[in-house]
């Protein structure tokens, strides 16, 4: 299969595709990457030395300063952004990094509900969707009995997620993409090391290691590597590639964690998955059909945990 490029050239489809899948492949690597670094290091420091180098390479890119109103309205989300790394990081001291790619991916779902608040009419396939995750994350836990802190803190990551969405769907389309991530990204960093600076100790080279995959690979090179992607494939095939991060998060949980399901959390991950792929597969389709609000969800670059 061919894509026409915005230049008028065309480039095979398989350029693009398998760069996008390796972006949502080396999110959900980090969950295990940062579950195990936060296990011997600080949270805080962690989070801010991640965030100052992915900072630090996109300014680089960048090689401007950003105007008053990208400053404004960057700072505002990059707040959201940091909120929601926070608590899904401090969750992952509590929950095995399957499960929170899996809870964290629920952002897709629940993002159609806050933008019921600015005036986008919610669907029946959210309805469902969000019916459909909630039951999936309860049997993921054993139950709502077993519920505990680590799903509720992840959780409310997935909250923060869709209102980070929300807020860069009202304010960025007038503003540089990379400008507003460079912000946020600054943000994050600033937030995080002022939370945390009387934590800081030297990394260790593993922990090294997590912070350069999440910093360099995940952070700043994804949203290079998903800007380019995004202006040359078509939205429904984005954001099916981009529903794959549970997937991904609970592959390499098994591969490299040596997580296991039992029939209940395997249900519950099935569940979550079909949510998550189900309701974005419907709202590209609606999307690229013409209908109004279907547009479907797109992530940040800094994603992952």
């Amino acid at each position: 299969m061919i894509v026409r490029l915005s230049g008028g050239g065309r480039a095979p489809l398989f350029v693009y595709l398998p760069a996008l899948l390796a972006v949502t492949a080396v999110w959900g690597w980090t969950f295990v990457l940062v579950k195990n670094a936060i296990a011997t290091y600080p949270t805080l420091p962690f989070l801010a030395l991640r965030f100052a180098l992915a900072a630090a390479l996109l300014a680089a890119v960048v090689r401007r300063l950003p105007s008053r109103r990208e400053l404004l309205f960057g700072g505002a989300i990059g707040m959201a952004l940091a909120s929601g790394y926070l608590v899904q990081t401090l969750g992952l001291q509590f929950i095995s990094p399957g499960n929170a790619g899996l809870i964290t991916g629920l952002f897709v779902v629940f993002t159609p509900l806050f933008q019921r608040f600015i005036g986008v009419p919610l669907r029946p396939v959210t309805i469902v969707a969000v019916l459909l995750a909630l039951a999936g994350t309860a049997l993921l836990s054993g139950g709502l009995a077993g519920l505990g802190l680590g799903d509720l803190l992840v959780l409310g990551c997935a909250v923060a997620f869709a209102v980070h969405i929300v807020l860069l769907g009202r304010w960025a389309p007038h503003l540089s993409a990379p400008a507003l991530t460079l912000v946020q990204l600054f943000t994050c960093a600033f937030a995080f090391a002022l939370g945390g600076a009387f934590q800081f100790r030297w990394p260790s080279p593993s922990v090294w290691f997590a912070i350069a995959v999440t910093g360099l690979l995940a952070s700043a090179l994804a949203f290079l590597i998903q800007t380019w992607v995004q202006r040359r494939l078509p939205p429904i095939q984005t954001a099916l590639v981009l529903t794959t991060e549970p997937a991904w998060a609970l592959l390499f949980a098994f591969l490299l964690a040596g997580q296991r399901l039992t029939l209940f959390s395997a249900l519950g991950a099935g569940l979550v998955l079909l949510a998550i792929v189900g309701h974005e597969a419907v709202r590209a389709l609606q999307s690229r059909a013409g209908a109004g609000g279907a547009q479907p969800v797109r992530k940040n670059a800094a994603g992952g945990p």
